[in-house]
This record gives C-alpha cells, sequence and structure tokens, in this order.
C-alpha cells in the first residue's frame, strides 16, 4: 500500500504542477507529500523531479515513469467506472444509427422495448444507407451489415448474415441460370447501392461487378424488382427467406455463395459517454442478445 501512496503522490504533483497542489487534492499535508515523492525515489534508486522554489520539472527518468503510472490510474478509473455502470440504471441519451430496413424490422423494436423498461433513457434512432460518420455526427453507436471496412472504430458481431443471388420463376423462364461467375455478363442485373456482388472462391472473397439497366439504393425496391422478373439481384437473407421458402425466388450461384458477412455492432475505440449517460455494458448486452433471435 505505501508504494501505490508514493505513486499516487507523484502522479498528482506531475498532473498538478506543485507539491502543495497535489496534497490540497489528496488531503494530506504538503511535508507527506514530498517525503512520499522522496521515498519513491529511493526506491526506485533514480531522481523523478528536480526541485527549485519557484518550480518542479521531471527528469527524463521521471517523464518515463509518469507516462507509465498515469497508465495505471487511467486503468484504475476506468474500471471503477465499469463497475459504476454495470450496477447503475441507464439513463441520459442513446443515439444509434443502423440500415433502413434492418434497422426497422429489427433493430427499432428491440431498442423500443428496452425503452419500455427504462423509460428515463431518451433515444434517438436514426435510419440510413448512407455512411455515417459516428464521432463527427455524435452517435453512441452503428449497426452495420456486411464486410466492414478497415477504420480505428470497435466491431462487435451480433449474428450472422448470407448474401444471396435470386431471380424469380417468371426470369428462369426466359434465361437459363448462371452456373458460373462469368455467366453473371449474361443476364440483367438488377443494382443495388454497390456496383459490386460479393462471393467466394476457394475460400477467399471475390467481388464481381456487374451491369444492368435498372439500379436503387432501395432494398425493397430491389426485392420488388427481382419477384417481378427484371433480372437477378443480390439480396441479404431477412429480404429473400420467406420467397427462397414459398419457391417465388430461386437461388442460384450457390457455390460462390459469401457465408458470412455478419451484422456488427460498431463505435468508436476510444468512446467516453456523455456523463449524464450510464450503464452502457446494460444496452450493449441487451442489444446484441437480443438481436441474435431476432435475425
Amino acid at each position: 500500500m505505501q508504494r501505490w501512496d508514493r505513486i499516487e503522490a507523484f502522479v498528482e504533483v506531475v498532473r498538478l504542477g506543485t507539491f502543495s497542489a497535489a496534497a490540497r487534492h489528496l488531503k494530506v499535508s504538503t511535508s507527506h507529500i514530498s517525503r512520499l515523492v522522496s521515498q519513491l525515489e529511493n526506491q526506485l534508486g533514480v531522481q523523478l523531479l528536480y526541485r527549485t522554489t519557484r518550480q518542479i520539472r521531471l527528469t527524463d527518468a521521471g517523464a518515463l515513469y509518469a507516462e507509465h503510472c498515469r497508465h495505471l490510474f487511467d486503468g484504475l478509473r476506468d474500471a471503477e467506472q465499469a463497475i459504476s455502470e454495470l450496477q447503475a440504471k441507464p439513463h441520459g441519451l442513446l443515439k444509434l444509427t443502423s440500415a433502413t430496413t434492418f434497422g426497422e424490422r429489427y433493430v427499432a423494436p428491440l431498442v423500443n422495448d428496452f425503452q419500455r423498461l427504462h423509460p428515463q433513457l431518451e433515444v434517438h434512432m436514426h435510419f440510413t444507407n448512407r455512411p455515417v460518420e459516428l464521432i463527427e455526427e455524435g452517435f453512441d453507436i452503428a449497426i452495420r451489415m456486411g464486410v466492414l471496412k478497415d477504420s480505428s472504430l470497435i466491431a462487435r458481431r451480433l449474428c450472422g448474415r448470407r448474401e444471396y443471388v435470386v431471380g424469380s420463376q417468371a426470369y428462369f423462364r426466359q434465361a437459363p441460370r448462371p452456373h458460373t461467375l462469368g455467366e453473371l455478363s449474361q443476364h440483367r442485373c438488377l443494382l443495388g447501392s454497390r456496383p459490386n456482388w460479393l462471393f467466394e472462391v476457394h475460400g477467399q472473397r471475390r467481388e464481381v461487378k456487374v451491369e444492368g439497366c435498372w439500379s436503387s439504393n432501395s432494398g425493397p425496391a430491389l426485392l420488388d424488382a427481382a419477384l417481378k422478373g427484371l433480372g437477378l439481384a443480390q439480396l441479404p437473407d431477412y429480404y429473400v427467406a420467406p420467397y427462397l421458402a414459398s419457391g417465388e425466388l430461386v437461388s442460384v450461384l450457390e457455390p460462390f455463395q459469401h457465408h458470412d458477412t455478419a451484422v456488427w455492432a460498431v463505435y468508436p475505440r476510444h468512446r467516453h459517454f456523455r456523463p449524464r449517460f450510464v450503464s452502457w455494458s446494460t444496452i450493449w448486452s441487451t442489444i446484441s442478445t437480443l438481436l441474435l433471435p431476432a435475425h
């Protein structure tokens, strides 16, 4: 315990700039702080601070030691904050964004159920298919689908997601079913918000650029076009599963299907939530647990 007292005294002197300020913060005498720092220097066998009547200054060894000690105390504060959040009731503002259809169908009902349990929580849900800049636009978390781009954000996998290339029975009465990726150039392809379709060839991800005379950034519109026989579309499972089961849509190129592009919760690496917002761990566990059976 004495060693931690010495380290804490040293860290506070460095942080606040004087022995007297550190003493006031720790509610002890200035002489006690000075004695603790001297004991730490004796213990380490190096001088940590240059002392003058007007100021203190770190030695090279002191600067190095202060940097490592600062991480220790930051980690301790983070641990204490995590325990406080675990025990507290969620309140404040939660800002969440998701792709439109998936958000409306799966995310919104879960968040609504959560707020019904915690009416003191303020929720803002924003559904859009454009990429949202979390930090710049002030969002706490984004629910994203597919293969993620490299970034500094933390990503947690929520559930699986599979992409299907589908066509209607009517379409395949006019065109043969494709069996290779090269045959896609012979088909009418319905274009969504991505210029390339995603496949897996010999265990490796492969993107294929497709062309067509129909395009939309709307998933439901793309699904409707496929159901009406206008061409082939690549859509995730939550759009096409009931129509594959009924036989209205037929899945093709399954040997090249990219099996798991996943649904992710994405948030900033060094997210420090607004002081009025607590119990992030509770909200996170609720979203991640409930989303699995929903999809």
